[in-house]
């Protein structure tokens, strides 16, 4: 009797327990393994063209791991899944644990219509999963650092071996999809990629990331989310090299891999946090200022989309905007930043910036993203103090000090000096013609923002 491996946000083959655990029951009961990816239409329907893109290419790369063999079948999971364990008489489902609202939701559905076949979950896209810390009075974790210390008291497993010789079934599928078209210029997807670009990272620029992981002018971070968004790469695996590499080390590397470490903490916070509050996703965990304190009406779509294209007239606000646009990824520095921007200059709630940043994001990842928002907004678990106002042109000074950030992504302005390259207005009347000048005033507006904070519900 065969298995069914059904791949969903763990795209590779490499420390992936629940293909451990398909092949494990498959040899033992003389069968094959099914690999099986199901286009749901209902994420398939809200998911940006840049991720859905993205994701086609992974999938493609997965199958050609797979020689051929990745069964691809559309339509909803709890009749897909019946239907093709009926047609091929399989003994068992095996997955990834599924930690999202619908993923859980979607799962207890399937396991339901399966029967008396089994959905077997093994391991989740964290290393720790979403659910398992708690505190000593038993309560979700609502602060970071006791969370990231009982995660690293906790540990995880070493990665999970890659079996050899899997016994892949032949199976009739629909083709990988082809994906949607798009100008994003995506970065190379599937597991081989993914490996490639940690493995040159850690060797070339680990060692100076905690100096260097908030200038979006250096290209040194690890951009390692897109892979982690569809588990081409697991953190369990990140973290053993990260293990390896600070064995021994001292300085500025030993302080990198700690960096690093938290940052993978921070992913697994956010994922702990939606786990036990599903409504976080798109529902503000606190209030920060009062209702009417939000902008609406034409002026404020208006605001918005200026925004959302990149002609706010704050270069560093501009130039991470269009990023996003061209390449489907933002620097992290520079997602707080355009965030502030929105919510705290604008006055424009947390959720429509973080629907526009799911539309383009190739890493677009409902917990990281919506989590993220409410950090930057003020409205989270741990979030930023609703007063912490990033000013752009700081911001743009401090991370981005020679302008190549703003040049490279706004080239209005290749040719402003360095002393005026987060300030052209400065320059009057030899200020660029075709860049806009400021929308808004930042300091008047953060003015009206702490106002509208002290004016928030106590109840």
């Amino acid at each position: 009797m065969p298995t069914v491996l059904w791949f969903r946000r763990d795209l590779r083959l490499a420390d992936h327990p629940a293909l451990v655990a398909a092949v494990a029951q498959a040899r033992a009961e003389g069968g094959e393994v099914v690999p099986l990816f199901v286009v749901d239409p209902r994420l398939w329907s809200v998911s940006g063209p840049p991720r859905l893109a993205y994701l086609a290419a992974s999938l493609r790369a997965l199958d050609a791991s797979l020689d051929g063999r990745l069964v691809v079948r559309h339509g909803r999971p709890v009749d897909v899944l019946p239907a093709l364990v009926r047609e091929i008489d399989a003994s068992a489902v095996h997955v990834s644990a599924a930690t999202e609202p619908y993923g859980r939701r979607r799962d207890a559905a399937v396991a339901e219509a399966l029967g008396d076949v089994p959905l077997v979950a093994t391991g989740s896209p964290y290393a720790v999963g979403p659910g398992l810390l708690s505190t000593g009075a038993g309560d979700p974790y609502r602060v970071f650092t006791p969370f990231r210390n009982a995660w690293l008291d906790h540990g995880w497993s070493s990665p999970a071996p890659r079996p050899r010789d899997v016994p892949w079934a032949d199976v009739r599928g629909d083709g990988v999809p082809a994906g949607p078209a798009t100008d994003v210029r995506l970065p190379a997807a599937g597991e081989e990629a993914a490996l490639a670009r940690w493995h040159a990272f850690v060797r070339d620029d680990l060692a100076g990331y905690r100096e260097d992981r908030n200038r979006p002018d250096l290209d040194t971070t690890s951009v390692m989310s897109p892979h982690l968004k569809y588990g081409e790469i697991h953190p369990r695996t990140m973290l053993a090299d990260l293990a390896e590499a600070g064995r021994g080390a001292a300085g500025p590397l030993a302080e990198s891999v700690t960096t690093y470490r938290s940052e993978l903490a921070w992913r697994e916070f956010h994922a702990d946090v939606l786990w036990h509050v599903p409504g976080a996703s798109w529902e503000s965990l606190r209030a920060v200022v009062p209702d009417d304190a939000w902008a609406t009406g034409p002026e404020a779509d208006a605001a918005f989309d200026a925004w959302a294209e990149g002609r706010t007239g704050y270069p560093v606000v501009d130039a991470a905007m269009r990023q996003l646009r061209a390449i489907g990824w933002m620097h992290n520095r520079m997602r707080m930043v355009t965030a502030s921007f929105l919510v705290k200059d604008l006055h424009l709630p947390w959720q429509r910036g973080a629907a526009h940043f799911m539309a383009w994001l190739v890493d677009g990842d409902v917990p990281q993203n919506q989590l993220n928002w409410q950090w930057v907004a003020g409205t989270g678990r741990d979030a930023a103090p609703y007063f912490r106002v990033f000013n752009p042109v700081t911001q743009g000074k401090k991370f981005d000090p020679d302008g190549a950030y703003v040049r490279r992504w706004v080239p209005e302005l290749r040719d402003v000096p360095r002393s005026a390259i987060h300030e052209p207005w400065t320059l009057g009347l030899e200020a660029p013609e075709d860049y806009p000048p400021p929308m808004v005033d930042h300091a008047r507006e953060r003015r009206v923002a702490l106002e509208d904070h002290a004016r928030r519900p106590t109840a």
